[in-house]
């Protein structure tokens, strides 16, 4: 058992660095959101001679995204819609139509919608504000 746990473990940390992950920095509610992008649906597919079906701007069904916003961090899957790639587990969702102004939405007895600009390159992370 501790022979397959060390295993595990050594596999967890010699494939991790191998996974692409895409990182994206927004201000959500005047709270500095990061967005990671992983591609593990692709990575656990592999190489395939004919396009995966539903494949959109880099990302297949399987795919996720890592946000860490506030005291969060939330692990969404990637949805099966059309359109540009959106995410949720149900409660969460997200989604970057605009680059400027990604979509992030909790749905507690209704939906609650949080208001989200990208972060300005240059801008000091510090002082919350993207000036």
């Amino acid at each position: 058992m501790r022979t397959l746990l060390s295993f595990c473990l050594v596999a967890l940390f010699w494939l991790a660095p191998c996974s692409p992950v895409f990182a994206n920095s927004y201000w959500c509610e005047g709270d500095l959101l990061i967005a990671e992008r992983t591609n593990l649906g692709q990575e656990a597919i592999g190489a395939v001679l004919e396009p995966i079906p539903n494949s959109s701007d880099g990302t297949v069904p399987g795919d996720g995204i890592l946000l860490h916003w506030r005291d969060l961090s939330l692990q969404l899957p990637r949805t099966n819609n059309a359109g540009p790639p959106s995410y949720t587990d149900g409660r969460w969702w997200w989604r970057v139509e605009d680059a400027d102004h990604p979509e992030f939405r909790q749905r507690k007895a209704s939906i609650e919608t949080y208001a989200c600009e990208a972060q300005v390159e240059g801008a000091n992370p510090l002082n919350n504000r993207n000036s």
